[in-house]
């Protein structure tokens, strides 16, 4: 890194460090999937782990990150909440969530003995991964460089202790505990 980069404090290389680990359950969904709808594979408790996953890490610790912390400093530092990069991520959240509420629902219909919830439950996984997977590179390319960009000095500490409050409100482990899931899953 050059000299100039190291003098301002980075406000968005955590939540890129986070990425990287909702991108390996992405990938454990779309390697999941396709052999769930041809019905080769029938691991119900990998989905009910994996939409806890993205619940409690993905949505409850990252995105709420981005929502409360970083988004709110990009508006209060001129970008409109409306019809912008931010508008756009928030509608993408909500999309994620609701393809997770559908794969519960089958999941759930398949644990109770309904068949043909495999079908239902890979389009509504393979849906959210591509969904996340664009959304990810979006933030990652775009927004985060924006933010990079854009936000002044004077606000970065007051960033960087709000993502501190939001890890100090979240389960001792928590990124462990879920790095682990991730790593069981890969090695199956």
């Amino acid at each position: 890194m050059n000299e100039h980069f190291d003098q301002k404090k980075n406000i968005t290389q955590a939540l890129v460090n986070e990425h990287r680990l909702i991108l390996r359950m992405i990938a454990l969904l779309e390697r999941n999937a396709p052999r769930t709808a041809e019905g080769e594979y029938t691991n119900w408790q990998f989905y009910l782990d994996g939409i806890d996953f993205i619940r409690t890490y993905s949505d409850r610790f990252h995105h709420a990150k981005e929502e409360d912390i970083l988004f709110e400093a990009l508006i209060k530092n001129g970008m409109p909440r409306e019809n912008s990069p931010i508008a756009a991520m928030l509608m993408e959240h909500d999309q994620g969530r609701a393809f997770v509420k559908a794969m519960e629902n089958a999941v759930h219909d398949a644990l109770g003995g309904e068949a043909g919830r495999g079908e239902v439950i890979a389009e509504n996984a393979l849906a959210y991964a591509a969904l996340l997977r664009e959304h990810i590179e979006k933030e990652d390319d775009i927004l985060y460089p924006l933010a990079e960009r854009v936000i002044p000095d004077s606000m970065r500490d007051a960033i960087i202790a709000g993502y501190a409050a939001a890890e100090a409100r979240t389960a001792v482990g928590l990124t462990a505990h879920y790095e682990a899931v991730v790593v069981s899953y890969e090695q199956e």
